[in-house]
């Protein structure tokens, strides 16, 4: 294939996002609020409203770190590469711990019970760096956008 034919290509075709969403037909239903101190309640991840049984997939490609039970909701962990690591609650998994995955994969189901979501079934989508939560809408280019002082 001639090269300039593999430049237009790559112009053409774009390459595919390192993050998505992990559920089909998302709607946030209620956002990040991260509280002002990090021992202070907050919720630190984003709702998306679901249904029973929905797949939930990996929303970028990483190892599974975490894929079990925490004070009875199911829960899996995907650590990404610059530190990231995404959480999704509550799962039933289909994942272990240290698989491998690819955006897109599935890693498992929506289970019914996330306690303060607005909607009937939602899945906690929560996003972190080491041990500061972030807005996992970012990963989209979907975050809110905060200015701090100089």
């Amino acid at each position: 294939m001639p090269i300039l034919l593999i430049l237009l290509l790559a112009l053409v075709e774009p390459a595919p996002a390192p993050f998505r969403w992990p559920v089909a037909a998302p709607q946030v239903v209620r956002r990040f609020d991260p509280p002002p101190e990090r021992w202070l309640a907050g919720h630190r991840g984003v709702d998306l409203a679901s249904r029973p049984s929905a797949a939930v997939r990996a929303s970028g490609a990483g190892t599974v770190v975490f894929a079990g039970r925490v004070a009875g909701r199911g829960v899996v962990s995907v650590a990404h590469a610059g530190g990231l690591r995404t959480t999704y609650q509550p799962v039933t998994a289909s994942v272990a711990l240290g698989d491998r995955v690819a955006a897109g994969d599935p890693i498992g189901v929506v289970e019914i019970g996330h306690p303060g979501c607005p909607a009937p079934v939602c899945l906690h989508w929560g996003l972190r760096r080491d041990d500061d939560y972030l807005d996992p809408l970012a990963l989209l280019g979907l975050g809110r956008v905060r200015l701090l002082p100089l």
